[in-house]
Protein backbone atom coordinates (compact mmCIF):
# COMPACT_ATOMS: atom_id res chain seq x y z
CA UNK A 1 0.00 0.00 0.00
CA UNK A 2 1.31 3.67 -0.84
CA UNK A 3 0.04 5.05 2.78
CA UNK A 4 0.71 3.60 5.99
CA UNK A 5 -2.07 4.41 8.81
CA UNK A 6 -1.74 4.24 12.18
CA UNK A 7 -3.12 5.61 15.58
CA UNK A 8 -3.75 9.17 14.99
CA UNK A 9 -4.89 8.47 10.85
CA UNK A 10 -8.82 10.07 10.63
CA UNK A 11 -11.16 9.45 8.57
CA UNK A 12 -10.24 12.07 5.89
CA UNK A 13 -6.70 10.53 6.30
CA UNK A 14 -7.47 7.36 5.23
CA UNK A 15 -10.36 8.13 2.26
CA UNK A 16 -7.92 10.89 0.94
CA UNK A 17 -8.25 10.73 -2.72
CA UNK A 18 -10.86 7.82 -2.63
CA UNK A 19 -13.85 8.33 -4.51
CA UNK A 20 -17.23 6.27 -3.21
CA UNK A 21 -19.79 7.15 -6.26
CA UNK A 22 -21.93 4.68 -7.00
CA UNK A 23 -21.13 2.93 -3.70
CA UNK A 24 -24.03 1.93 -1.20
CA UNK A 25 -22.67 1.26 2.43
CA UNK A 26 -24.71 0.19 5.42
CA UNK A 27 -23.49 1.72 8.91
CA UNK A 28 -25.64 0.98 12.23
CA UNK A 29 -25.74 3.03 15.46
CA UNK A 30 -25.82 6.60 13.87
CA UNK A 31 -27.39 8.40 16.23
CA UNK A 32 -23.81 9.33 18.45
CA UNK A 33 -20.12 9.00 18.27
CA UNK A 34 -17.92 7.01 15.46
CA UNK A 35 -21.34 6.11 13.64
CA UNK A 36 -22.07 9.11 12.71
CA UNK A 37 -18.12 10.01 11.95
CA UNK A 38 -18.13 7.28 9.84
CA UNK A 39 -21.62 7.41 7.86
CA UNK A 40 -20.46 11.18 7.24
CA UNK A 41 -16.93 10.77 5.86
CA UNK A 42 -18.59 8.23 3.50
CA UNK A 43 -21.64 10.04 2.09
CA UNK A 44 -18.65 12.93 1.88
CA UNK A 45 -16.59 11.06 -0.29
CA UNK A 46 -19.97 9.98 -2.80
CA UNK A 47 -21.27 7.24 -1.20
CA UNK A 48 -25.13 6.28 -0.40
CA UNK A 49 -25.69 5.78 2.86
CA UNK A 50 -27.93 3.82 4.43
CA UNK A 51 -27.99 4.51 8.50
CA UNK A 52 -29.56 2.28 10.85
CA UNK A 53 -30.86 3.64 14.11
CA UNK A 54 -33.23 2.72 17.06
CA UNK A 55 -34.24 6.07 17.97
CA UNK A 56 -34.61 7.86 14.55
CA UNK A 57 -35.88 11.26 16.26
CA UNK A 58 -32.57 11.28 17.71
CA UNK A 59 -30.43 9.80 14.48
CA UNK A 60 -32.23 12.44 12.74
CA UNK A 61 -30.27 15.29 14.99
CA UNK A 62 -27.28 13.79 15.09
CA UNK A 63 -26.87 13.13 11.25
CA UNK A 64 -27.57 17.05 9.87
CA UNK A 65 -23.78 17.12 9.59
CA UNK A 66 -24.01 14.06 7.20
CA UNK A 67 -26.63 15.08 4.68
CA UNK A 68 -24.76 18.76 4.43
CA UNK A 69 -21.46 16.97 3.54
CA UNK A 70 -23.06 14.12 1.16
CA UNK A 71 -25.43 17.22 -0.74
CA UNK A 72 -21.71 19.55 -0.78
CA UNK A 73 -19.80 16.20 -2.67
CA UNK A 74 -22.56 13.91 -4.55
CA UNK A 75 -23.13 10.96 -2.06
CA UNK A 76 -26.55 10.74 -0.39
CA UNK A 77 -28.07 9.53 3.09
CA UNK A 78 -31.13 7.57 4.47
CA UNK A 79 -32.11 6.84 7.49
CA UNK A 80 -34.04 3.39 8.81
CA UNK A 81 -35.37 1.87 11.99
CA UNK A 82 -33.11 -0.77 13.44
CA UNK A 83 -33.24 -1.79 17.23
CA UNK A 84 -30.47 -4.80 17.94
CA UNK A 85 -31.93 -5.40 21.42
CA UNK A 86 -35.27 -6.78 19.39
CA UNK A 87 -35.17 -9.62 16.77
CA UNK A 88 -38.89 -8.56 15.45
CA UNK A 89 -37.35 -5.49 14.88
CA UNK A 90 -33.99 -6.77 13.36
CA UNK A 91 -35.85 -9.12 11.19
CA UNK A 92 -38.74 -6.21 9.75
CA UNK A 93 -35.78 -3.95 9.20
CA UNK A 94 -33.70 -7.19 7.00
CA UNK A 95 -36.59 -7.98 5.42
CA UNK A 96 -37.29 -4.48 4.63
CA UNK A 97 -34.03 -4.21 2.42
CA UNK A 98 -34.14 -7.64 1.27
CA UNK A 99 -38.01 -6.33 -0.63
CA UNK A 100 -36.17 -3.43 -1.92
CA UNK A 101 -33.41 -5.55 -3.63
CA UNK A 102 -31.21 -2.89 -3.05
CA UNK A 103 -27.42 -4.18 -3.13
CA UNK A 104 -24.71 -3.30 -0.54
CA UNK A 105 -20.90 -2.91 -0.67
CA UNK A 106 -20.68 -2.80 2.78
CA UNK A 107 -22.18 -3.07 5.81
CA UNK A 108 -20.42 -1.83 8.62
CA UNK A 109 -21.67 -2.93 11.69
CA UNK A 110 -20.73 -0.53 13.98
CA UNK A 111 -23.79 0.01 16.55
CA UNK A 112 -23.34 -1.23 20.82
CA UNK A 113 -23.67 -1.03 24.18
CA UNK A 114 -21.17 -1.43 26.49
CA UNK A 115 -20.71 -2.19 30.41
CA UNK A 116 -24.85 -2.43 31.14
CA UNK A 117 -26.80 -3.18 34.01
CA UNK A 118 -27.78 -6.46 33.97
CA UNK A 119 -30.98 -6.88 31.93
CA UNK A 120 -32.20 -8.90 28.80
CA UNK A 121 -33.44 -7.63 25.39
CA UNK A 122 -36.79 -7.73 24.09
CA UNK A 123 -36.14 -11.71 23.93
CA UNK A 124 -34.38 -12.24 27.18
CA UNK A 125 -31.10 -12.35 25.89
CA UNK A 126 -28.17 -11.10 28.10
CA UNK A 127 -28.39 -6.99 27.17
CA UNK A 128 -24.79 -7.22 25.36
CA UNK A 129 -24.35 -10.19 24.18
CA UNK A 130 -28.15 -10.20 23.21
CA UNK A 131 -27.35 -6.43 21.60
CA UNK A 132 -23.86 -6.40 20.21
CA UNK A 133 -23.78 -10.19 18.77
CA UNK A 134 -26.93 -11.11 18.49
CA UNK A 135 -28.75 -8.77 16.95
CA UNK A 136 -26.44 -8.24 14.65
CA UNK A 137 -25.85 -11.64 13.62
CA UNK A 138 -29.84 -12.15 12.35
CA UNK A 139 -29.50 -9.02 10.35
CA UNK A 140 -26.17 -9.12 9.05
CA UNK A 141 -26.89 -12.91 8.04
CA UNK A 142 -30.52 -11.95 6.87
CA UNK A 143 -29.31 -9.28 4.16
CA UNK A 144 -26.08 -11.42 3.35
CA UNK A 145 -27.59 -11.96 -0.47
CA UNK A 146 -27.14 -8.03 -0.74
CA UNK A 147 -23.99 -7.92 -0.16
CA UNK A 148 -22.31 -7.61 -3.54
CA UNK A 149 -19.28 -9.68 -4.94
CA UNK A 150 -16.36 -7.91 -3.68
CA UNK A 151 -18.21 -6.48 -0.80
CA UNK A 152 -17.28 -5.98 2.63
CA UNK A 153 -18.44 -7.13 5.95
CA UNK A 154 -17.16 -4.57 8.90
CA UNK A 155 -18.34 -5.84 12.76
CA UNK A 156 -16.90 -3.15 15.50
CA UNK A 157 -15.28 -5.15 18.34
CA UNK A 158 -13.31 -3.65 21.05
CA UNK A 159 -9.87 -4.18 22.90
CA UNK A 160 -12.58 -5.28 25.46
CA UNK A 161 -12.63 -8.57 23.89
CA UNK A 162 -9.89 -9.22 26.19
CA UNK A 163 -11.94 -9.40 28.98
CA UNK A 164 -13.48 -12.83 28.12
CA UNK A 165 -13.73 -15.33 25.90
CA UNK A 166 -17.41 -16.39 25.09
CA UNK A 167 -19.44 -19.01 27.42
CA UNK A 168 -21.41 -21.11 24.91
CA UNK A 169 -22.94 -23.05 27.98
CA UNK A 170 -24.02 -19.99 29.50
CA UNK A 171 -24.37 -16.74 27.25
CA UNK A 172 -26.91 -15.28 29.30
CA UNK A 173 -25.35 -15.32 33.33
CA UNK A 174 -27.85 -18.02 34.40
CA UNK A 175 -24.92 -19.44 36.50
CA UNK A 176 -22.50 -16.96 36.78
CA UNK A 177 -22.28 -13.53 38.57
CA UNK A 178 -22.76 -10.68 36.10
CA UNK A 179 -19.87 -8.65 35.60
CA UNK A 180 -20.59 -5.73 33.27
CA UNK A 181 -16.94 -5.64 31.95
CA UNK A 182 -17.25 -9.97 31.32
CA UNK A 183 -20.06 -9.58 29.63
CA UNK A 184 -18.47 -6.75 27.46
CA UNK A 185 -15.53 -9.23 27.05
CA UNK A 186 -17.63 -11.76 25.90
CA UNK A 187 -19.88 -9.76 23.98
CA UNK A 188 -16.74 -8.30 21.93
CA UNK A 189 -15.11 -11.75 21.26
CA UNK A 190 -18.37 -13.01 19.70
CA UNK A 191 -18.17 -9.99 17.48
CA UNK A 192 -14.55 -10.75 16.51
CA UNK A 193 -15.51 -14.94 16.20
CA UNK A 194 -18.56 -13.72 13.63
CA UNK A 195 -16.38 -12.02 11.70
CA UNK A 196 -14.13 -14.92 11.10
CA UNK A 197 -16.84 -17.54 10.42
CA UNK A 198 -18.64 -15.15 8.12
CA UNK A 199 -15.65 -14.30 6.42
CA UNK A 200 -14.73 -18.49 5.76
CA UNK A 201 -18.56 -18.88 4.46
CA UNK A 202 -18.55 -15.77 1.99
CA UNK A 203 -14.91 -15.17 1.11
CA UNK A 204 -15.63 -17.97 -2.46
CA UNK A 205 -17.66 -15.38 -3.53
CA UNK A 206 -15.22 -12.30 -2.88
CA UNK A 207 -17.20 -10.90 0.17
CA UNK A 208 -14.64 -10.46 3.24
CA UNK A 209 -15.41 -9.65 7.00
CA UNK A 210 -13.16 -7.99 9.65
CA UNK A 211 -13.66 -7.02 13.34
CA UNK A 212 -12.07 -3.56 13.99
CA UNK A 213 -11.43 -2.30 17.67
CA UNK A 214 -11.75 1.51 17.03
CA UNK A 215 -9.49 2.30 20.34
CA UNK A 216 -10.61 4.30 23.26
CA UNK A 217 -12.75 7.36 21.99
CA UNK A 218 -14.63 9.41 24.83
CA UNK A 219 -17.88 8.90 23.41
CA UNK A 220 -21.68 8.02 24.19
CA UNK A 221 -20.61 4.21 24.64
CA UNK A 222 -19.43 4.98 28.69
CA UNK A 223 -23.19 6.31 29.45
CA UNK A 224 -23.40 3.27 31.83
CA UNK A 225 -20.33 3.76 33.69
CA UNK A 226 -19.59 5.43 36.71
CA UNK A 227 -17.11 8.80 35.93
CA UNK A 228 -14.83 7.91 38.67
CA UNK A 229 -15.05 4.51 37.79
CA UNK A 230 -13.71 5.08 34.55
CA UNK A 231 -10.61 7.89 35.35
CA UNK A 232 -9.96 5.19 38.07
CA UNK A 233 -8.98 2.67 34.72
CA UNK A 234 -8.15 4.91 32.68
CA UNK A 235 -5.24 5.91 35.67
CA UNK A 236 -4.59 2.69 35.69
CA UNK A 237 -4.08 2.03 31.87
CA UNK A 238 -1.15 4.86 31.76
CA UNK A 239 0.34 2.80 34.90
CA UNK A 240 0.61 -0.06 32.98
CA UNK A 241 1.27 1.59 30.17
CA UNK A 242 4.61 3.68 31.60
CA UNK A 243 5.68 0.12 33.15
CA UNK A 244 5.42 -1.37 29.94
CA UNK A 245 7.66 1.77 28.27
CA UNK A 246 4.92 3.07 25.99
CA UNK A 247 3.34 6.17 25.51
CA UNK A 248 1.05 7.28 27.86
CA UNK A 249 -3.03 7.11 26.83
CA UNK A 250 -4.63 9.42 25.18
CA UNK A 251 -8.45 9.20 23.90
CA UNK A 252 -8.72 9.46 20.58
CA UNK A 253 -11.13 12.27 18.58
CA UNK A 254 -13.78 10.69 17.38
CA UNK A 255 -12.27 10.64 13.49
CA UNK A 256 -9.34 9.10 14.34
CA UNK A 257 -11.72 6.35 16.19
CA UNK A 258 -14.31 5.48 13.19
CA UNK A 259 -10.72 5.68 10.61
CA UNK A 260 -10.26 1.83 11.52
CA UNK A 261 -13.99 1.04 10.49
CA UNK A 262 -12.66 3.29 7.02
CA UNK A 263 -9.90 1.64 6.26
CA UNK A 264 -11.11 -2.04 6.72
CA UNK A 265 -14.15 -1.53 5.34
CA UNK A 266 -12.82 0.38 2.22
CA UNK A 267 -9.07 0.41 1.26
CA UNK A 268 -7.55 -2.60 2.97
CA UNK A 269 -6.61 -5.07 1.06
CA UNK A 270 -9.20 -7.78 1.00
CA UNK A 271 -6.87 -10.48 1.74
CA UNK A 272 -5.03 -8.38 4.51
CA UNK A 273 -8.28 -7.34 6.28
CA UNK A 274 -10.53 -10.98 5.91
CA UNK A 275 -10.93 -12.79 9.10
CA UNK A 276 -8.65 -10.25 10.96
CA UNK A 277 -8.87 -8.10 13.88
CA UNK A 278 -7.93 -4.80 12.89
CA UNK A 279 -6.74 -1.46 15.15
CA UNK A 280 -5.14 1.43 14.81
CA UNK A 281 -5.69 0.71 10.44
CA UNK A 282 -3.66 -2.15 10.32
CA UNK A 283 -4.24 -5.87 11.33
CA UNK A 284 -3.90 -6.73 15.00
CA UNK A 285 -1.43 -9.60 15.89
CA UNK A 286 -2.37 -12.66 18.38
CA UNK A 287 -1.24 -12.18 21.33
CA UNK A 288 -0.68 -15.70 24.02
CA UNK A 289 -3.49 -15.52 26.92
CA UNK A 290 -1.07 -15.92 29.58
CA UNK A 291 0.80 -11.96 28.25
CA UNK A 292 -0.61 -9.68 30.46
CA UNK A 293 -1.14 -6.38 28.32
CA UNK A 294 -2.79 -2.98 29.46
CA UNK A 295 -6.40 -2.71 27.82
CA UNK A 296 -4.69 0.27 25.72
CA UNK A 297 -2.09 -1.90 23.86
CA UNK A 298 -2.42 -3.37 20.64
CA UNK A 299 -3.06 -6.94 20.07
CA UNK A 300 -5.95 -9.70 19.75
CA UNK A 301 -6.21 -12.81 21.90
CA UNK A 302 -6.10 -16.21 20.44
CA UNK A 303 -9.58 -17.60 21.07
CA UNK A 304 -11.00 -14.20 19.30
CA UNK A 305 -10.03 -15.88 16.28
CA UNK A 306 -10.02 -19.65 16.50
CA UNK A 307 -12.06 -21.00 13.81
CA UNK A 308 -12.81 -23.35 15.78
CA UNK A 309 -14.59 -21.54 18.33
CA UNK A 310 -16.33 -19.46 15.81
CA UNK A 311 -17.80 -22.53 14.11
CA UNK A 312 -19.23 -23.38 17.38
CA UNK A 313 -20.68 -19.84 18.50
CA UNK A 314 -22.18 -19.46 14.87
CA UNK A 315 -23.52 -23.30 15.60
CA UNK A 316 -24.88 -21.38 19.17
CA UNK A 317 -26.40 -18.43 18.04
CA UNK A 318 -28.34 -20.55 15.55
CA UNK A 319 -29.85 -22.27 18.28
CA UNK A 320 -30.65 -18.94 20.26
CA UNK A 321 -32.49 -16.90 17.70
CA UNK A 322 -33.92 -20.15 15.79
CA UNK A 323 -32.74 -19.54 12.97
CA UNK A 324 -30.18 -21.19 10.45
CA UNK A 325 -28.32 -19.37 7.84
Amino acid sequence: MANVFGATSTTEDVLSGVKLDGKRILVTGVSAGIGVETARTLAAHGAHVVGAARDLKKAEAATTQVREDAAAHGGSFELIELDLSNLKSVRASADALLAKGEPFDVIIANAGVMATPFGHTADGFETQFGTNHLGHFVFVNRIAPLIRAGGRLVNLASSGHRFSNVDLDDPNFENTPYDPFVAYGRSKTANILFSVEFDRRHKERGVRAAAVHPGGIHTELARHMDPAHLQAMIDQIRQQLAAEGHDTFEFKTVPQGAATSVWAGIVAPAEEMGGQYCENCHVGKAVADDVMISPASEGVRGYALDPKNAAALWKKSEELVGESF
